[in-house]
């Protein structure tokens, strides 16, 4: 029979993108089971990750403790047998089911002092291990001497449906551009530039949607305003997996530092990638089409969500004509 292991999955959306090469190398290939082990905003993307078998939605809100209920979750999943559980959050809370579901191994980093909770402690060094795909990776009982890019699954017939629905076309190649960053607004790259490169991109002949939540829809809303020609607005419309098929769909995609961005570099599509406060050096897209741009400012970056100079110029700073010649370049458009 072979191993059952349930992975306890984070709550960002670019940590879970970053999580899939471990499953990838704890499924050994489909050898063993994985499940995971979510929150429910993230179960899109689990749903669509090459090696896991079934995902389940994880009941508590961000923070909750909830005692008595993980107590019943992990009675509740127990009867599956699972050989090993993996946590990749580091708080206690997180540690509780697979304790209460009495898996036998329980792998994940020391965290929030989970001596007892967790029986199989790996030692974590940040700075010799920046990225964090190579942190995770670190939870396997062995690594790939190179870490596979992270994948995530198109479907197809899935895709041509949402087209229709949203009445999008792809007559003309499309622009995918993810103007959020749920971190905070040192992160988001300024509405008036965002609306800049989708004016040059229309007159270059190619379609522009906005990509995001509905908490990014006032800030989509205002880069419309500042086009001359429509854009589409899909901040709001989609699931979170419809967005892996409508970037699969992209010929280019150009975001910040963000979950959406992440999921673009996993479904194979050339991403532009804005830097602001946060650095490359621990989540970059991982994508052999990727384009990391910055502006290479002193103060970052800086990991903040809100400026602390108050001028954020590691994005304002970034402009439209820097990135306007990154698209061109990733998609061998002549200028």
């Amino acid at each position: 029979m072979s191993r059952r292991i349930l992975v306890v999955g984070p709550s960002w959306v670019g940590d879970m993108v970053m999580a899939q090469p471990l499953v990838h190398q704890l499924s050994g290939g489909g050898k063993a089971r994985v499940d995971m082990l979510v929150p429910p905003w993230v179960m899109g993307l689990a749903a669509r990750m090459p090696g896991v078998t079934d995902a389940m939605a994880s009941p508590f809100g961000h923070g909750e403790l909830a005692l008595g209920r993980r107590w019943r979750l992990g009675r509740d999943i127990s009867p599956r047998g699972y050989d090993q559980a993996v946590i990749l959050p580091n708080s206690l809370k997180s540690a509780l089911v697979p304790w209460f579901a009495g898996i036998a191994r329980r792998t994940g980093f020391r965290g929030e002092m989970r001596w007892g909770v967790l029986n199989d402690i790996r030692a974590l060094d940040r700075t010799s291990v920046p990225r964090l795909v190579d942190r995770f990776l670190l939870l396997a009982d062995s690594a790939p001497s190179i870490p596979p890019m992270p994948q995530l699954r198109t479907d197809e017939t899935r895709q041509r449906q949402l087209l229709e629905r949203l009445r999008l076309d792809v007559s003309r190649p499309v622009a995918g551009l993810c103007p959020g960053a749920e971190f905070g607004p040192a992160k988001r790259w300024p509405p008036r530039h965002f609306a800049a490169l989708a004016v040059h991109l229309i007159e270059r002949g190619m379609r522009i949607w906005l990509l995001g939540s509905s908490r990014d829809a006032a800030i989509a809303t205002e880069i419309e305003a500042q086009c001359p020609e429509a854009v589409v607005n899909l901040c709001g419309r989609t699931t979170l997996e419809d967005a892996v098929d409508l970037l699969a769909a992209c010929s280019v995609v150009v975001s910040n530092d963000s979950g959406l961005m992440h999921v673009a570099a996993a479904v194979g599509r050339p991403v532009i990638a804005l830097f602001g406060s946060s650095s490359p050096e621990y989540t970059p897209p991982l994508s052999a089409t990727a384009r990391i741009v910055r502006n290479p400012v002193p103060c970052s970056p800086c990991f903040k969500r809100e400026c602390p100079l108050r001028h954020f110029d590691c994005l304002d700073g970034l402009l439209p004509a820097t990135v306007v010649a990154q698209v061109e370049a990733a998609m061998e458009l002549p200028r």
